[in-house]
């Protein structure tokens, strides 16, 4: 099933042109340049068309069974197939699919768990922590009193030593365990165990993991922590959208916490669409993706490498890569701009012990296209060319689009 002639042949370009033309623009966008933010990915056509049906007319505040409006019988269905499909998939006795985002699945979490003013240990943001890990522009950072570890100064790991001191030292309510920018595994048995020492709930942002766990390729949370917090996009390769999940003890809690506590009304046609993300996740095809996504990040991570760059920990697990372009003459924020002139997208990010930022990549979305150890070599070497100013960028973007055109994200 092709994007483009669906846009083409819908009422939208009749009725609305300008907006029409905005659509086929994005599409034309990410048809045409690199895609390399960590966060992002490229959705089926068929969790595309869950996200654009008539369950976007329902309003469906509560819960499959206990609905406040009538007519939810059809909805009812979806649900219950999304949360029992989240369930198998990770193994988890009770599964919340109806957080609007990552950071609402976060916000859900600490009002099961916490009571404004409680203490929280969690990676400090200068190393990867989220905003809502704690930041002071955010409800963590307001509402709760944050206490950060952080990373080793000579490896880029998380330093386990600091954090079972600061555990101590603190006694915190809860420990969150997760990062935006951390490309290795994270030790949740050992998180579990500094947990337990001082008598504090344990937390898992596993936003950006979660798809290599569905696939099979990274570790999974869910044994260990007491709430996992998740998104259903990123690797996952779902709508935009956030998911908890918990055993059945915290069932009730977490589901108050949700709805009536921090949200509204389900999104009943994004709820839908993780549904069919979290089938998609549960086959073969699936596994192989998530595996090639891992193999893809570090022949990347080690062309970047190899080309001068410094690359944090040395090199990734995960999607995930963060590098220190300066040796190649350029700081992060430059070296952004300068990339996206070229047509290869990617994001900044702080760097650890100091001020200055880097840059954040990622293999998902190009791993979807189908592209695989040989393309990331070329791309390696394109981004290093580029930082150095090797080559201009309109012949740079030229290079870009000749890739790209191999692999479209929604060909036809």
């Amino acid at each position: 099933m092709s994007v483009t002639p669906v846009l083409e042949a819908d009422v939208l370009r009749r009725q609305d042109p300008e907006l029409a033309e905005i659509l086929l623009g994005e599409l034309t966008r990410q048809s045409t340049t690199l895609q390399l933010v960590a966060a992002e990915n490229f959705t089926s056509p068929a969790v595309l068309a869950a996200l654009g049906s008539p369950l976007a007319n329902k309003y469906a505040e509560g819960y499959p069974g206990a609905r406040h409006h009538g007519g939810c019988e059809i909805v009812d269905v979806a649900e219950r197939v999304a949360v029992d499909r989240a369930k198998a998939l990770f193994g988890a006795e009770h599964a919340n699919v109806q957080s609007h985002s990552g950071s609402s699945a976060v916000l859900a979490a600490y009002a099961a768990l916490l009571r404004p003013g409680d203490t929280v240990l969690a990676l400090g943001l200068p190393y990867g922590g989220h905003l809502t890990h704690g930041s002071p522009a955010n409800f963590s950072g307001r509402w709760f009193d944050f206490v950060g570890y952080g990373v080793d100064a000579e490896t880029g790991l998380i330093d386990y030593d600091q954090v079972r001191a600061l555990a101590r030292t603190h006694r915190p309510k809860a420990i969150v365990c997760g990062s935006i920018a951390y490309p290795r595994h994270i030790d949740y048995a050992l998180f579990r165990e500094v947990a337990d020492e001082v008598g504090a709930y344990l937390i898992a942002d596993a936003a950006h993991p979660i798809g290599l766990v569905a696939g099979g390729a990274a570790p999974n949370p869910v044994p260990y922590a007491d709430v996992v917090c998740a998104t259903t996009h990123k690797v996952l390769r779902g709508p935009r959208g956030g998911m908890l999940l918990c055993g059945s003890e915290l069932a009730e809690r977490v589901d108050r916490a949700v709805f009536p506590f921090t949200q509204g009304g389900a999104q009943m046609n994004t709820i839908a669409a993780k549904a069919v993300a979290f089938g998609e996740a549960a086959t073969p095809a699936f596994t192989a993706y998530a595996h090639q996504v891992v193999a893809n990040a570090r022949v990347l991570a080690s062309g970047l490498a190899a080309e001068g760059l410094v690359v944090t920990t040395g090199g990734t697990d995960t999607h995930l890569i963060t590098v220190d372009p300066m040796p190649l003459g350029v700081d992060g924020r430059t070296a952004r701009g300068r990339l996206a002139a070229a047509g290869v997208v990617l994001d900044c990010c702080a760097l650890p012990h100091g001020d200055a930022r880097g840059l954040r990549l990622g293999t998902a979305a190009v791993t979807t296209q189908g592209m695989g150890e040989v393309e990331m070599a070329r791309i390696g070497a394109l981004l290093a060319e580029v930082l150095r100013e090797k080559v201009e960028s309109r012949r740079a973007r030229d290079e870009v689009r000749d890739l790209v055109g191999g692999f479209l994200p929604y060909p036809g």
